[in-house]
């Protein structure tokens, strides 16, 4: 399944997508893609309903209504830092021996084609198209790195948005590069992972303006979505509906001789494939 959020910001309505003109409204269904509705089995509970409702003609054509992120503000929302060989390369740092683990504020959390906007004081503004995960039950202290793919939910699209300034320069945790409004532009869908032959075999992208800067693929991940989820389960519990962003690939601005960083006026576009695309306009400090 293909789910997605549509409408204007806090009044978006649960819908799954069928193809790129139709979709099947689930507004009746469940009240939104939430963590009750992961974890209480909702994926499970809506798949007969969208098969039903695809297959009877029960759909609704797509009419330029905005798209949100594919899930409600997750409880916390967890990264993971220099996930690529050549990601670490290129800023210098060294392979990490285990999974890099920070936090971004749930409240960064928007619509793929949502405006990103720089915060005030800053001055290297950078982009990272990623893959990110939803968790699907309740998790913690899973046996194996097998037992973490039954707590995935699926799989999206994100651009975590980071201040580089303010993430190496000002002290403390990366939290503070990472969590300014609008920066962590998610979706357009949220595709369930029966929808995925091989999660380590997607390509990847981001433009700036129309110029290629991230190329990449999911097969050079340092560490696999099923191992960060067993990972990260030995150390906090993970909600339904929480979100991890896996890394990225090389091509981030701070990786360039001279650094390039995102201006007012530019234009993101961004995606991975199987998982849809993204484009943010980036404007000023408020």
């Amino acid at each position: 399944m293909y789910l997605m959020r549509i409408g204007a910001p806090g009044t978006e309505k649960p819908v799954a997508r069928i193809d790129d003109e139709t979709y099947v409204d689930l507004s009746d269904v469940v009240g939104d893609f939430d963590e009750t509705f992961f974890g209480t089995g909702g994926l499970d509970r809506i798949r007969p309903v969208v098969a039903e409702r695809a297959a009877s003609g029960q759909v609704s054509r797509f009419a330029g209504e905005r798209t949100g992120a594919p899930i409600a503000r997750p409880h916390q929302i967890l990264c993971i830092g220099l996930n690529y060989r050549d990601h670490a390369a290129e800023t210098g740092q060294a392979v990490p021996d285990e999974p890099i683990l920070f936090t971004k504020s749930p409240n960064t959390l928007v619509g793929p084609d949502d405006d990103v906007r720089i915060p005030r004081g800053s001055t290297k503004p950078d982009w990272e198209v990623e893959l990110g995960l939803v968790i699907g039950r309740r998790t913690s202290y899973l046996d194996s790195v097998d037992d973490a793919r039954d707590a995935i939910a699926g799989y999206l699209v994100v651009n975590d948005v980071s201040e580089r300034a303010f993430q190496m320069e000002r002290g403390g945790q990366w939290v503070k590069g990472k969590s300014a409004e609008t920066f962590n532009p998610a979706g357009p869908w949220l595709v369930t992972s029966d929808e995925i032959d091989d999660v380590l075999a997607l390509d990847m992208w981001l433009d700036v303006n129309g110029v290629r800067r991230q190329a990449g693929s999911t097969k050079t991940m340092i560490f696999d979505p099923c191992f960060i989820v067993h990972h990260l389960s030995q150390f906090l519990v993970l909600e339904p509906g929480d979100l991890i962003n896996t890394g990225t690939p090389p091509g981030v601005g701070m990786g360039f001789d001279p650094p390039v960083w995102l201006q007012p006026g530019d234009v993101m576009e961004l995606g991975i494939e199987g998982l849809g695309a993204q484009q943010q306009h980036v404007l000023g400090p408020r």
